[in-house]
């Protein structure tokens, strides 16, 4: 039997954490040949989720460089990128989400005439510059993509507005929340030691603000708020995970050092970062992937931005959007602080991101894509 060649690309630990799934599914599956080629767009943070899945790339382009600005990443992943796939010439490569990786990926791909999956199809905020760049590059993935992997029905609906081919359209639920079933442990140590001293007794506010946007005033913004939170409940700790870039850690250090009640730590291990926000009383962020991950754990996230491209989850009621206002970010804390049944009804709405079979449902339609399969796998409602 002649196997279906599948390249999966990523390079930064959001793509990681939701591709290492599939990753494992696909190795499992006869029919197929897989193999993994990283840009290392992120490289310690990519390293982190490659250890913790065991996945070792038989290709790592290793791009990351200092101060590298999106020309650097994007040119530098096409250049390396051309390369393996003039070599491996596989069937289909799969990319994800909204990363200039993704785009390079799709783009040189494309150029060789090979045929791309996208993984996590379909977000908008139909907005190009919030969030920037994420926006363009999933829009212009999806105008080269073959097969398109809906995490949702409404992500799918933004595909066919786009006149993208229905056919294409597969609709998968989010692959982060099949990488929860292994990475959440119930009587878990933690790496960070740190970690392990603080008193999940009281109401830990878990925090990760980084995104470009958010850069300057708004980081400052919201910095306050979080303070004045902790001013006003004395009852609260704070623990936020600091990204690497200065441009992040001098404006955290400046306004939130120094409180016995505030714990700046360096990122996390996925699993560290998954057992904490188990355990936490609520999440401020502005990340993508915990917008999806979090309510699976049963906890209310105020997103740190202006927009989503997850509106599902604010229908749902797992998410609300806080933005980069002082007084916002702190009323709207105030009140799942104050008000239980506001709190509780955040914290038991239904995850309408998936249910732990996205990279069953995606191997399938792969499978079904290539006719090995006759039967075309039911859409996750």
């Amino acid at each position: 039997m002649n196997k279906i060649k599948i390249m999966s690309v990523f390079g930064t630990r959001p793509e990681a954490i939701k591709m290492a799934p599939l990753v494992k599914e696909l190795e499992q599956r006869p029919e197929i040949e897989h193999f993994t080629c990283v840009t290392a767009q992120h490289r310690e943070m990519l390293d982190m989720v490659l250890d913790i899945f065991e996945i070792k790339p038989k290709y790592d382009l290793n791009i990351m460089q200092n101060k590298q600005t999106l020309k650097d990443i994007t040119i530098n992943a096409i250049n390396g990128l051309d390369d393996v796939l003039k070599k491996e010439k596989p069937d289909l490569v799969l990319v994800h989400g909204d990363t200039s990786t993704t785009f390079a990926g799709a783009l040189t791909s494309y150029y060789n005439q090979i045929k791309i999956g996208h993984v996590e199809a379909g977000l908008r905020t139909y907005d190009k510059y919030q969030p920037f760049p994420e926006e363009m590059n999933r829009v212009l993935t999806s105008n080269l993509a073959d097969l398109n992997f809906a995490p949702t029905s409404n992500s799918k609906q933004n595909l066919l507005k786009e006149n993208i081919d229905p056919n294409s359209i597969f609709v998968t639920g989010n692959t982060v929340i099949d990488a929860l079933k292994t990475t959440i442990e119930e009587n878990y140590k933690f790496n960070l030691s740190a970690l392990n001293d603080i008193d999940f007794n009281k109401k830990i506010i878990s925090v990760t603000a980084h995104r470009r946007e958010n850069l300057g005033e708004p980081l400052k913004n919201i910095c306050n708020a979080i303070m004045d939170i902790v001013n006003k409940y004395k009852d609260v700790e704070i623990v936020y995970a600091v990204h690497l870039n200065p441009a992040v850690q001098n404006i955290v250090n400046e306004i939130m050092g120094n409180n016995p009640r505030v714990h700046l730590t360096e990122p996390l291990s996925l699993k560290d970062m998954h057992n904490l926000l188990s355990r936490s009383y609520l999440v401020l962020t502005d990340s993508g992937g915990l917008q999806e991950e979090v309510p699976s754990m049963g906890k209310p996230v105020l997103v740190l931005r202006n927009v989503t491209e997850r509106p599902e989850g604010l229908a749902a009621g797992t998410l609300k959007l806080a933005g980069t206002d002082r007084e916002n970010i702190f009323n709207m804390v105030s009140e799942l602080m104050d008000d239980e049944s506001e709190y509780t009804k955040m914290a038991a709405a239904k995850n309408p991101f998936g249910d732990g079979l996205a990279s069953k449902r995606i191997a399938d339609s792969i499978l079904y894509y290539f006719g090995k399969k006759e039967i075309r796998p039911e859409d996750y409602v």
